[in-house]
Formats: structure tokens, sequence, C-alpha cells
């Protein structure tokens, strides 16, 4: 990936103080054909971000030549004037006001922050904040400290002319911060045309796939062209300077992993999981209702709405059966209750946080299949099956680390093609995406168990049938997006 600055004169940043390529804007809006077939990434520096001054073309021509740009017109707007972006001004100020006891109980009357990045450590919370609302690459904020409560006056630009002696090489260093990438081979066998994100958290036990894998996925998107960095929850301010997000954290509509989805969405983005596909996939209640409607089969399914439903569900489903929370993941919240008294005590228990909860038939399997469905097509096909001595996939009954059962592989040519086909339809009730459907196999023909938004992908497992063409198939997912 290349990285362009844009300055108002070229005296204003030495070309030895960044690796990157430095021009005028005067010269980027001269030449259009400067940056014919690539995609840079372009920090413009400009001294002013006027309407229709030099700056505010070289963003708004940016855009048009496809390459990524901050700050962006729509911030400069933004950032004209004050009533433009009061809407941002009550999170951030209570941000600001949660840094007082790091800052020793005062605010200066002006701060500056540089891609995100505040003058010590304390300011972390409110630069990344700031960065989020407005995607600039130095920010002034002037405050008015009443004591008790901070308020912001005025949130402005920041141009390279402007900055004091000591703010140059703070400006400097945090620029070299945001520029720095990982997973970067110096030898790329084919000019990246595209950047991918990849939402992941190193410290999770389960992740949908392992760091390893999506190394793994690197190397073949390289090949088309595609670089994919890793980027963390902290890193919400920094999408906008990618193409394409792939969430690879356990997905949930109240945690940060929706908050991404909807940014790239909101950045015109393509991205899996999609934010409409994490609301539909994570609750089970509209699993079974959209699968019903669109009758692909699902176990017998009884709603406990109160404990009135409690007798429904005993008399329709009979014992065992089994009680799921709506949003349950990986096997967690779903339980198994061999007769009412377990039923009721288990039942009472989770409508304390769910208002709704879902009963099932009980199908014991030795294993459940799982096909995998990208772009409302087979993907992949495997075998999860149930942990040793227990009846789920995966026992976290333990008290210690989840224990998971083995796996088999197939080729999509040697599942059945029943299964295969079932899968389809259920993904497609969802969406265009990658998806992850399990299902039961009985003599009493196929059921539908659940539709799982983000599902695992790992090398050597879920591409053992196909091998590397689930991986080459996911990048040209994201490329045929971008290429529309």
């Amino acid at each position: 990936m290349s990285w362009v600055i844009l300055t108002g004169r070229q005296s204003d940043l030495d070309q030895v103080a960044t690796p990157h390529k430095i021009i005028t804007n005067r010269d980027y809006l001269a030449h259009p054909a400067l940056f014919s077939g690539q995609r840079p990434k372009v920090i413009n520096l400009s001294n002013s971000y006027g309407y229709q001054s030099r700056g505010y073309y070289a963003s708004l021509l940016a855009s048009s030549r496809g390459h990524r740009v901050i700050p962006t017109v729509e911030t400069m707007i933004d950032l004209s004037e004050r009533k433009l972006y009061e809407n941002a001004l009550p999170e951030l100020e209570l941000a600001l006001n949660k840094s007082r006891k790091d800052l020793g109980g005062k605010f200066p009357e002006k701060a500056t922050f540089f891609f995100g990045i505040g003058p010590s450590k304390a300011w972390d919370r409110f630069a990344k904040l700031l960065f989020d609302w407005f995607r600039a690459p130095a920010l002034e904020v002037s405050i008015k400290d009443h004591h008790e409560w901070a308020t912001i006056h005025k949130i402005g630009f920041l141009p390279l002319a402007r900055m004091s002696a000591e703010e140059k090489p703070r400006f400097l260093a945090s620029l070299a911060t945001y520029t720095n990438r990982e997973w970067r081979d110096g030898k790329a066998r084919v000019p990246a045309r595209y950047t991918f994100a990849t939402l992941v958290d190193p410290h999770e036990q389960l992740p949908p796939s392992s760091i390893s894998s999506l190394r793994y996925w690197a190397k073949i998107a390289e090949k088309m062209g595609v670089e994919v960095e890793p980027i963390t929850r902290k890193d919400l301010a920094k999408l906008a300077n990618y193409d394409a997000l792939f969430i690879r954290e356990t997905t949930s509509i109240s945690n940060h992993t929706y908050r991404f989805a909807r940014r790239a969405q909101q950045e015109g983005m393509p991205v899996i999981d999609d934010p409409l596909s994490m609301i539909r996939c994570t609750n089970k209640v509209y699993l079974n209702e959209l699968m019903t409607f669109n009758k692909v089969p699902v176990p017998p399914t009884v709603m406990i709405a109160s404990p009135a439903d409690f007798q429904l569900a005993a008399d329709t489903l009979g014992f065992p059966l089994v009680l799921k929370i709506p949003d349950s993941s990986f096997s967690r919240g779903v339980k198994k209750a061999t007769n009412f008294e377990e039923l009721k005590a288990l039942a009472t228990a989770w409508m304390e946080e769910s208002d709704l909860l879902i009963a099932q038939k009980y199908m014991p399997t030795q294993y459940d299949w799982r096909i995998g469905v990208l772009g409302g097509q087979p993907l992949f096909a495997v075998h999860y099956l149930m942990a040793k001595k227990h009846w789920q996939i995966v026992n976290h009954d333990g008290g210690g680390k989840p224990v998971e059962g083995g796996i088999k592989t197939f080729t999509l040519k040697d599942a059945p093609a029943h299964v295969v086909e079932t899968a389809v339809r259920a993904a497609r009730c969802i969406g265009d995406g990658l998806y992850g459907v399990d299902l039961k196999e009985t003599k009493d023909g196929v059921f539908v168990i659940e539709v799982n938004d983000n599902p695992n992908l790992d090398h050597g497992i879920e591409d053992s049938g196909e091998k590397d063409e689930v991986w080459t198939r996911l990048t040209q997912w994201f490329l045929d997006r971008l290429e529309r």
C-alpha cells in the first residue's frame, strides 16, 4: 500500500521527514494520471481546507480518482461551522471530562491531536473518539474549563504552518505510527490494488479464524493484488483508510464488532459480517421465524415468553428438550432440560436476562453438518463432531477451557446434495455474505439448527475439502463488490 502526502507548499514538509511520497496539492490537481492504476492512501496536509480552495479540491478529486483520503470533503464541511458538528459535542465532552483526573484536575485552553493521538496518554480516550468523529491529520480543540465540567468551544484544523516547534516532532511521530502497517511482505508478487482490514482479538479464546489462518489468506490475497492487514477494536478511527473489512471476532450487536460493521457500511466498504446479517443471525427467535416463513426445515420449536409457556413446551416437545437464549453462540446459552423441574429452573433464571427464550425438540446426532455459504453459493462442507461424552460440539460445562469435538472434512461434491441445498436456501434468507449453516441429518430429514454470520474458517480445517479455492473465492467476493 502506498501513501501520498499533499502539502500546500513544497517547503511545508521536508522530504526526509517521512519515507512516503510528498507532493504539493497543485501538482496533485494538475496531473490526474500521476497515480494511474494505483490506489494510494492520501493524507491532505494543505494549509487551507476552505470551500473551493486547493485543499478542498484535492480531497474532492481524490475521491473521484478512487484514492482514499483524509480529511474528506465531508469532514471539511462538518468542521467549517460549529452548528454542523454540535451533534458530536455531547459524546466528546463526556469523554473529555472522564480524562480530568488523569490530567491532574484541569484542562488547558487548547490541545492538539494528530491522527487520533493526543499530547499524552491521559488524552487517549478523547483523542481516539475525536478521530472517530473527524478523521483529520491535525486538529486543535479549544476548551473552556468550568472546573466541574469542561466544554468544547471549538474544533478546527491545525495546518503545518501553524504548528509550534514542539508540535512538529510529535506530528511526525504520529504520522509514522498512523502509516505503519503489519503483515507486509516487502516483495509482493502483484502491486496491491486494495487493502483489506481484518478485525481480530489476539486474546479471544475461540476466535472464528486463527491468526495463522489469516496469514495464510494474506498470502493468497497478495497474489490477487490485495494486502490483508490486522486491526483491533482500538482502530475504529482508522477503518476508513481501508477498502474492505473482514470481521474475525465473535460478533455481537452489543459490542464493538457491530460498530465496526456499521462504520464500514457507512463508508461504502464491502464488509463481512454486514450489520443486517449480524442482527438476523445473532437472534435465534428471528432465525426460527424467518426459516419457518421461507419453508426451510427447522426442529419443532416453542417460543417461551412467560412461565405460562413452560407447560406448552413440555407438552409439545417432550423431554429432554433444548433451551436456548436468543443471542447465544459457540454452544453457550444452550442447555438441555431432562424434566419439567430443570426446564422451570433454567428458564426462570434466563428470563431475568431475556424476555424470550426458545425451546426446541432434542435431536441427538453424532455430528452437525456445517455448510459454508458465500454470496449465495456453497463454499465448504464439514462435520463438527460432538465433544467427548457430550451432546454439543463444544462442552462449556467442564469448568475450565472449552472442549471441542473433532472435525471430519468433505469436498462439496461428496457432501449430500440435499444437505447442501437446504443450507444454501437458509443462507439466502439472510443475505449475500459469508454464513455457516448448521444442520442435523436425521431419519426424519434434514433440519437447520442455526445460521452463523461469522463462521469458523481455518486453514487445514474448513478449507480441507476445497483447498485454496475457499480463500480465493473469499477474496474475489470483496473484489467483485469493489470493482462494481
